[in-house]
């Protein structure tokens, strides 16, 4: 009888110790140890997601449902755990929350007004991303692949102190995904997708924004199969610096105007570094409508880096590249410096229907990683940029070279 008290007694111990416990307007999250803890994370949001606060202590967390946090208000959340989505490709990719663009979905919404979401550097979301690797086998864009952490309607929100491992899609393709929002700034966060396998991390971006504007991104570390930091249709005011980023695409415009009228305004990048990736500072957009007008890249250095300065009217398909009406105006490459994987340091290729004006270059140094000299190629862009262009650039000049020119 003894025994079986006992027993009891511990029992009832653990059931204290895990789940959701609210006093007050601060609701504490315990992992349960293998089991789902979604219920219990959704449960604090709800009780907890006005006017208050809510904690996830450190442990382990089993992520095994979507989670569409809306209506946040006055509030601060903090993660201090491991949380690991399962690898459950059935379930995610017929349940995810979509999110407008381009058919996406994501395992994560968060919207409201002021709140904040702190990792302290000890909160790590796991996306069990390798078998999302294995199974799209170097797919674009695999229908319910789900971005780690979206932001939608969201404004007056504090993002720091997170760290990815294996992200399932671009943030998340992307760990992290800022769609009509405004004022947010996320600092301090490191991600890095990187596949075991013989399949590529494909569509892994670090950061997209779209319909955006007022955004701070600060001292990050990625390391992904895609654009590093990408600004998408309809931003404005974005600021980004002090990142490094690791096999990527870097600093990046676009894509935009897929069939749409669409604006990008008043983005500076700088103090970035790019190793091993594939451009550093560069705008993609399709044949369209719309602009992308006073865009600063500052201070960018990098280490092979296959075509470092890309511009492109026409991406992906690279043809009706004069028909595009997107204006590129105001555009400026400041210091920029490092060594080419071939021997293109430039590739840009602007409409004739609306060639580009307002760019301007300064400290541009970029040298092949094997010796030689860079070429750069321009075409339908102001003369006046400052950039000593080697000869023209054919019109629907490919992203990623895959030799020397």
């Amino acid at each position: 009888m003894v025994f079986n008290v006992l027993q009891l007694l511990l029992l009832l111990a653990g059931t204290a110790l895990a789940g959701m416990n609210k006093t007050g307007t601060l609701c504490t999250v315990t992992p349960t140890g293998g089991k789902d803890d979604t219920p219990d994370i959704m449960a604090a949001f709800k009780q907890c997601g006005q006017d208050g606060q809510i904690e996830l202590v450190e442990g382990d967390y089993t992520i095994a449902k979507v989670m569409d946090v809306k209506n946040l208000k006055n509030c601060d959340i903090s993660i201090r755990g491991k949380l690991t989505w399962n690898d459950d490709i059935n379930y995610w990719t017929k349940n995810s929350i979509g999110v407008d663009y381009a058919q996406r979905s994501t395992a994560w919404r968060f919207g409201g007004d002021t709140f904040s979401i702190r990792g302290h550097g000890q909160a790590l979301f796991f996306g069990n991303g390798q078998k999302w690797y294995d199974v799209n086998k170097n797919g674009s864009n695999m229908a319910g692949r789900p971005i780690s952490l979206t932001l939608w309607e969201a404004k007056n929100v504090f993002i720091d102190g997170i760290t990815w491992r294996q992200s399932q899609f671009w943030s998340t393709r992307r760990h992290t995904f800022v769609a009509h929002s405004q004022n947010v700034t996320m600092t301090n966060l490191d991600m890095n997708a990187t596949s075991s396998s013989q399949y590529n991390t494909v569509n892994t971006d670090g950061f997209d924004s779209w319909n955006s504007k007022d955004i701070v991104i600060k001292n990050w570390v990625v390391t992904c199969g895609d654009d590093c930091i990408s600004v998408k249709g309809n931003s404005a005011n974005i600021y980004v610096k002090n990142v490094t980023c690791h096999r990527s695409g870097a600093m990046c415009i676009g894509s935009m105007g897929n069939g749409v009228t669409e604006t990008v305004d008043d983005v500076v990048f700088e103090d970035i570094t790019a190793i091993d990736s594939s451009n550093a500072a560069w705008i993609k957009t399709y044949p369209g409508n719309g602009h992308v007008k006073n865009v600063t890249f500052r201070n960018i250095n990098f280490q092979n880096v296959n075509q470092p300065i890309y511009v492109s009217p026409c991406i992906y398909s690279y043809s009706n590249c004069d028909s595009s009406r997107l204006k590129i105006s105001d555009i400026t490459w400041e210091n920029i410096t490092g060594t080419s994987r071939y021997n293109v340091a430039a590739g840009i290729y602007c409409s004739k229907a609306a060639p580009c004006t307002g760019l301007k270059f300064s400290g541009i140094d970029i040298k092949p990683k094997n010796g030689g000299t860079a070429k750069v190629l321009c075409s339908n862009m102001n003369s006046d940029s400052g950039l000593s262009c080697t000869g023209t650039c054919p019109s629907g000049w490919k992203q990623q070279l895959s030799g020397n020119a």
